[in-house]
C-alpha cells in the first residue's frame, strides 16, 4: 500500500481533482489503488479503466521491480499493447526476446502468447492496454508490431504534432495508439464530438481539458477516459510541451 507523500490542506480532507461521470473520468494517479494478479507475481497493477466503468477496453499501469514480470506466457484471449514509460522490459513473443527501453512499445495480436520481464537493474513502468479484437470481413488479422516513439511516423500541424505508434490508416487494426504533443498555449482547433472512445495518460506537462460542459486541469500522470460522443477539447498550459499517450478505437463500423 502506498503511503501518502503529502497531506490535504487543513479543513479540506476530500480535496481532489477526481471526476467520474457516465461518459468520462479524470483520475489523478494518487487515487488509483494497487492491485495484485496471480499471473504477475511481484508486479503492482494500477487499473485505470475497464469494462466495469463502461469502457470497451482495459488499461493499467504496470510497476515491475527488477526480475519481476509475467509468470510464463500471457494468453488471455485478447490483443495487447505495452508502452514502456520508464526502465527496461524484455518481451518475448513468437519465440524471440525483445529488449524494450523507455519509449519503446509492442503490439501483440489476439491469440498470440507473450511474456514480460523486467530485465533492468531498476524499477520499470509500462502502460498495458488490452481489448477483444473486432475482426472485419476480408481484412487479414494484424501482426506483431515493435517500435519506439522516436522512430514512429511523426505528423505535424504547427504547434501540435503526434507520434503515430500503431493503427493509423491500418485496416487490420481496430485501435490506434498515438502520443499527442502540444506546445505551451496550443489547443485543438474545435470541440470534438465523435464516435471514437479514448483513453489518455498524461506523460508530461499540464493542460486544461473540456469534457462535456466542464473544464478539468490535467497534470503528468493523470488518466482520462472519454466515451463516444463526449464533447472534448484540450488546451496546453504550463511551461513545457504537453504530451499524452492516447488510445482510440478506429476502422470498424458501429452497427
Amino acid at each position: 500500500m502506498r503511503v501518502p507523500t503529502h497531506n490535504p490542506p487543513p479543513g479540506i480532507i476530500g480535496h481532489n481533482r477526481t471526476m467520474l461521470m457516465p461518459g468520462y473520468c479524470v483520475f489523478p494517479p494518487e487515487g488509483i489503488m494497487d492491485s495484485l494478479l496471480p499471473n504477475w507475481p511481484g508486479v503492482t497493477v494500477r487499473f485505470q479503466t475497464s469494462r466495469r466503468m463502461g469502457a470497451g477496453f482495459a488499461q493499467a499501469l504496470l510497476i515491475l521491480p527488477p526480475g519481476t514480470g509475467s509468470a510464463g506466457a500471457v494468453d488471455d484471449g485478447v490483443q495487447a499493447f505495452l508502452y514502456v514509460q520508464d526502465g527496461t522490459l524484455e518481451v518475448t513473443v513468437e519465440g524471440a526476446a525483445h529488449p524494450l527501453g523507455t519509449g519503446a512499445y509492442v503490439y501483440v495480436p489476439q491469440g498470440v502468447p507473450y511474456s514480460v520481464r523486467n530485465a533492468g537493474q531498476g524499477e520499470a513502468r509500462a502502460i498495458w492496454v488490452r481489448k477483444p479484437y473486432q475482426p472485419a470481413s476480408g481484412v487479414p488479422a494484424p501482426n506483431v508490431i515493435l517500435g519506439h516513439r522516436d522512430t514512429a511516423l511523426k505528423e505535424e500541424s504547427g504547434p501540435r504534432w503526434r507520434h503515430c505508434l500503431i493503427g493509423l490508416r491500418d485496416m487490420p487494426m481496430d485501435f490506434e495508439m498515438n502520443i499527442m504533443c502540444y506546445a505551451p498555449g496550443a489547443h485543438f482547433w474545435c470541440i470534438e464530438t465523435h464516435v471514437m472512445e479514448h483513453g489518455m495518460v498524461m506523460l508530461q506537462g499540464q493542460a486544461l481539458q473540456l469534457l462535456g460542459r466542464d473544464w478539468h486541469e490535467l497534470w503528468a500522470g493523470d488518466f482520462v477516459w472519454m466515451g463516444p460522443y463526449v464533447p472534448q477539447q484540450i488546451y496546453a498550459t504550463g511551461n513545457e510541451v504537453c504530451e499524452y499517450l492516447l488510445y482510440k478505437d478506429v476502422n470498424r463500423d458501429v452497427i
